[in-house]
């Protein structure tokens, strides 16, 4: 895709796209960070096709807290020899694999880190985090050796990384700051502006006949209590072609689960923004119609 085609189906105007393609292409690591909805994973996608081309590959992964370096790196994996004994092999991990991949190329590669917060990440990048920083050098790896000596190891100068990061379940102001030196951290915020030019131009282009208006500013006043920017409902909960049917469900089991852990000490304020309450505003000429 062109960066029009992104801008038309994100809602995120050329100009940004531009700039962060280009700290992209420059920085090689960055990471998109925001509240929940506001479509950073959905736009990784798009922004790693795009670089790639035609040559070039892209894949995903996602990070737990039970991801490891082993999972990450390289690490030893049983299995079973033709005789049905177990033994064990030093294999590489999702990160050595896309590595190997770049190499057959010189087209730009970009791996995608999925939820990159949510892993112990000094222990799941190991020397990574040395090499990083330090693009050009190579370092033996802790494990695995070849003919008696330790192989080295580099990034392949056309990986490139796009991380996604939820601040609702960490703040930026808590990562490592070790890690905080080897990305560029682009902000992905679900501002009045974006809710409203992402929503309504999805809505216009899909053909949906959803009236978009008066869910925007309900949004709006649901961000508008819950005071925080890090915190703020996006619009991907709302992007879906058969919103008209599934507008209450969306709401009812996404929306308010989020705010009632949100505001788990003040109820009083997830009462206001409970379905029976709201739907009239959201859908002001449902009975009308029907």
């Amino acid at each position: 895709p062109s960066v029009g085609e992104i801008a038309e189906t994100t809602g995120i105007p050329e100009s940004d796209l531009e700039e962060w393609v280009s700290t992209i292409k420059a920085e090689k690591q960055v990471i998109f960070y925001g509240p929940p909805g506001p479509g950073k994973t959905f736009l990784a996608k798009h922004l790693s096709r795009m670089i790639c081309g035609q040559g070039g590959e892209w894949d995903l992964v996602q990070f737990h807290p039970a991801y490891s370096y082993e999972d990450f790196m390289q690490g030893l994996r049983p299995e079973t020899t033709e005789e049905g004994a177990l033994s064990y092999r030093m294999k590489p991990g999702r990160f050595l694999d896309f590595c190997e991949t770049a190499e057959e190329t010189d087209s730009p590669c970009v791996l995608i880190i999925d939820e990159i917060n949510r892993a112990n990440l000094s222990k799941v990048f190991g020397e990574l985090m040395y090499l990083l920083e330090y693009r050009e050098e190579e370092i033996p790896l802790a494990a695995g050796e070849r003919e008696g000596e330790k192989k080295k190891f580099s990034i392949p100068e056309n990986v490139h990384i796009i991380g996604t990061m939820n601040t609702a379940d960490r703040s930026i102001a808590l990562v490592d700051f070790a890690l905080r030196r080897r990305f560029a951290f682009i902000p992905l915020f679900a501002g009045d502006d974006f809710l409203e030019e992402v929503i309504e131009r999805y809505h216009d282009r899909v053909g949906t006949g959803f009236p978009t208006s008066a869910l925007v500013e309900e949004l709006q006043n649901v961000n508008e209590t819950i005071g925080e920017k890090s915190h703020a409902i996006g619009p991907s909960y709302f992007l879906r072609e058969d919103l008209g049917e599934r507008i209450e469900e969306v709401w009812k089991y996404e929306v308010v689960p989020y705010l009632e852990e949100y505001f788990f000490s003040q109820p009083e304020e997830i009462d206001q923004f409970r379905w029976e309450n709201v739907k009239d505003r959201i859908l002001p000429n449902q009975d009308q119609d029907e």
